[in-house]
């Protein structure tokens, strides 16, 4: 049942499901329509001959026209998709290209004029003259001219849409959206039961523990891990009385025949158990957000790198980057990341690899930083994100981590700045960060109380 869940996602999701959707929709339009046609087709000509009047060549004529011009508009606007997405990844990053493919206006866009298409080759095979049998669907006819203006409508909104989603502001937005919706759906994570401590989002060991034996599952195939299925990993871990520990995580890349995972177990696994593991992680060509919003993240840091990159040196572009990350990880900094040990029923079922706050942290600021020599806008806006954050958290190992960050982009200012006065715009900034971080936070998850500086902290930690 996951199997078939997951292969309707992936059709629901394809680039030609829609249009396909639609179209379909067409024929059965114009069967439904051309029907009636067939049996009081003379009383409507009698009764509106104006509207239903059309001959055979009239008829035959304008769905001709129709068809054509549908065609003839299919094939601009894919020329206007394949223009946006060449531009969008020299500008920004390749990554963002599935965005547009997934989009659904596009899609529902080219459905309209290839259904218009359809619909029109349908009635047009009903059609016959005097010497046939003559018969003309005029409701279907009539109707196709509504189509035919409602195509041109939906031209008008497509030049507007593509106008708009090729604007930085429009694209960051958008994947800045879909990344904070993956955090709000996987923190924290439901697989197990997690330790509950919010310093306990700790990285997964380097290697299982010596004291039990651990027989390795390899990988199937190739491919960036896109998923995984938590409900039936400790399913699997309490049926066969083990633990799992997972050697990859969510969005990282693993090799045909190397360990995918690893079972606590005294004789190596049974065929079902390794079929079994191996179908729980979804692995594919590339990375999805669905259950990797470190992938979201990737995404906005490579727009801000080619941002900063000395061919395009569009700093304004960079800064809406640095906000939106930002917002991103203020979401995930008033959120509990479990441990890597989740638990059912009191016991340790998988061990899993995941993200921290600090390893998150890493992917948003880090590139960033080490590209952004001699910009004092973008180090100021850097330390105005710690800043930030800095009041939403009462962690003292986040509060430690967004520190060490702090560091380090004073240490790229005293590096990098030769003017004294971008210097000391970044000393303000940074004396003013500093005091946030050895204030108490302004304002934790729950109900928006205020801390200030020397109030117990574990009492922070525990308050919800």
């Amino acid at each position: 049942m996951n199997r078939f869940s997951q292969f309707w996602s992936n059709l629901r999701s394809s680039f030609w499901f829609m249009p396909s959707m639609i179209v379909v929709a067409s024929i059965a339009l114009a069967a439904v329509l051309i029907e009636p046609d067939s049996v009081v087709s003379d009383r409507w000509l009698a009764q509106w001959p104006r509207l239903f009047g059309a001959g055979a060549e009239g008829a035959r004529g304008m769905m001709s026209t129709i068809a054509g011009s549908m065609m003839t508009v299919v094939g601009v606007t894919f020329s206007m998709v394949l223009m946006v997405l060449a531009t969008s990844s020299s500008q920004y990053t390749s990554r963002i290209v599935r965005n547009f493919i997934r989009s659904r206006v596009t899609q529902v866009v080219l459905g309209i004029f290839a259904g218009n298409f359809t619909y029109c080759l349908i009635v047009l095979r009903t059609i016959r003259s005097g010497d046939e049998g003559a018969f003309v669907p005029n409701l279907a006819v009539s109707f196709g001219f509504v189509l035919a203006l409602c195509g041109v409508g939906a031209l008008i909104f497509f030049i507007h849409h593509i106008a708009s989603s090729i604007q930085a502001s429009n694209i960051i937005a958008s994947v800045a959206e879909e990344t904070i919706a993956a955090v709000d759906r996987l923190f924290p994570v439901n697989l197990g039961q997690g330790a509950g401590d919010d310093d306990a989002d700790d990285e997964q060991p380097p290697r299982p523990p010596s004291e039990r034996k651990w027989r390795a599952v390899m990988a199937s195939e190739s491919g960036y891990i896109q998923g995984v299925n938590s409900e039936a990993l400790v399913r699997l871990a309490r049926d066969r009385n083990t633990i799992v520990w997972m050697d990859h995580g969510i969005g990282e890349f693993v090799v045909q025949n190397t360990t995918l995972a690893s079972l606590a177990l005294e004789e190596p696994p049974d065929q079902a158990t390794i079929d079994a593991l191996q179908a729980t992680f979804h692995i594919s060509s590339h990375r999805t957000v669905v259950q990797d919003a470190a992938f979201g993240i990737r995404q906005i840091v490579d727009i801000a790198l080619k941002a900063l990159s000395p061919g395009i040196n569009d700093t304004t572009t960079a800064i809406m980057c640095v906000d939106y990350l930002t917002a991103i990880m203020a979401r995930i900094a008033q959120r509990e990341i479990p441990s890597s040990r989740r638990y059912e029923e009191g016991e340790l079922r998988v061990i899993a690899k995941g993200p921290s706050f600090e390893s998150l942290l890493a992917e948003t600021f880090d590139q960033i930083r080490s590209n952004a020599k001699g910009d004092v806008a973008i180090m100021s806006r850097m330390l105005g994100a710690f800043q930030t954050l800095a009041s939403l958290t009462a962690s003292p190992r986040r509060r430690r981590v967004l520190g060490e960050q702090v560091q380090w982009i004073a240490e790229l200012a005293e590096r990098s700045l030769e003017s004294a006065h971008d210097r000391a715009r970044i000393d303000t900034r940074l004396a003013r960060v500093r005091e946030a971080l050895e204030a108490g936070p302004a304002l934790c998850t729950g109900e928006g109380q205020d801390y200030k500086h020397g109030e117990n902290m574990s009492e922070i930690r525990n308050w919800k």
